[in-house]
């Protein structure tokens, strides 16, 4: 079998996985397949290298993950209508499972979401110098420049409450960086992993913060983590990666990274160190960004359903 049937049948096996869970009642289960798989198909899409898959394909595969995306949504709605149902999406099956092959037109009027070109943890390494542009411009306005198109953030929901169980709501407050006035359209990007690196959770990116102050760029968003504490395994983390824009290379780059263990979560404000890029999340070979007192700063509650 092929690299791209093996992708294939894997996309299809998740697809089906979040299906089942959503036709069982399994809403947050659903959610999470549905969300993971959203992205790895939005990834495909914005892949530069990738001769896989034609354009074609690939405004398909965009528009699968738009769907997946609203019925995500609808499932997290308060309201008791469905905005998009769980028979529409089942739709998808035979366009995900036969997709070199599908030739008809997409049954729903529905566009890919555009997304700027996000580049793996380590792959700018390849194409930037690591320090900044000296060309940008520090200081010189309190806002930052208007962000570029389709970086409006995914922050999610709080999921629904479980009798017993804790959810938790990180408040990302600020960051430290000697060059904060430097970084244009500035984000982070929430991941939750278990200790070999593999995504617990969705991933969420901040919308673009819009404050500078001295050395600090200012979110004061709240990030609703998509698990219930109890439900992640020891030796989880919640990872923060600090992302910024570079108009001249014309692509995300990671700055720097940060994390939390799973032994400081806990109610209150929490301030964490921030480490270089590539982002480890084995957390094996950490070294500091700075020696000076510049951090990431944040505030978390607790919402336990007694």
């Amino acid at each position: 079998m092929s690299d791209v049937n093996k992708t294939l049948q894997k996309w299809h096996a998740s697809f089906r996985k979040g299906t089942d869970f959503d036709s069982w009642g399994q809403l947050v289960e659903a959610i999470d397949e549905y969300q993971i798989l959203a992205r790895q198909l939005q990834k495909e899409v914005q892949s530069s290298n990738s001769s896989d898959f034609t354009e074609e394909q690939k405004k398909n595969l965009g528009k699968i993950a738009t769907c997946l995306e609203m019925r995500s949504t609808s499932l997290q709605s308060t309201q008791s209508t469905e905005d998009f149902k769980l028979e529409d999406l089942k739709k998808l099956e035979s366009i995900i499972k036969n997709l070199l092959t599908y030739t008809k037109e997409f049954p729903f009027d529905v566009q890919p979401v555009p997304l700027r070109k996000i580049l793996a943890p380590g792959e700018e390494e390849n194409l930037e110098l690591e320090e900044e542009d000296a060309t940008a411009v520090a200081g010189s306005t309190e806002a930052f420049p208007p962000r570029a198109p389709g970086t409006e953030g995914t922050l999610l929901p709080r999921l629904p409450s479980e009798p017993g169980m804790t959810l938790l709501t990180i408040r990302i407050e600020k960051i430290g960086l000697k060059d904060a006035g430097q970084c244009i359209d500035p984000y982070m990007t929430i991941s939750v992993k278990d200790s070999n690196g593999v995504d617990l959770n969705p991933v969420q990116d901040t919308p673009v913060a819009t404050k500078k102050e001295d050395l600090c760029i200012h979110f004061g968003m709240d990030v609703e983590i998509q698990r219930h504490l109890e439900r992640l395994p020891k030796g989880a983390a919640i990872f923060f990666e600090f992302k910024h824009y570079k108009p001249k290379k014309r692509f995300t780059s990671t700055k720097c990274f940060a994390f939390l263990e799973m032994d400081e979560i806990k109610p209150g404000p929490i301030v964490i160190e921030l480490y270089k890029k590539p982002t480890d999340f084995k957390r094996k070979k950490l070294q500091l960004l700075t020696k000076k007192p510049l951090y990431l700063h944040l505030h978390q509650t607790l919402h336990k359903d007694s």
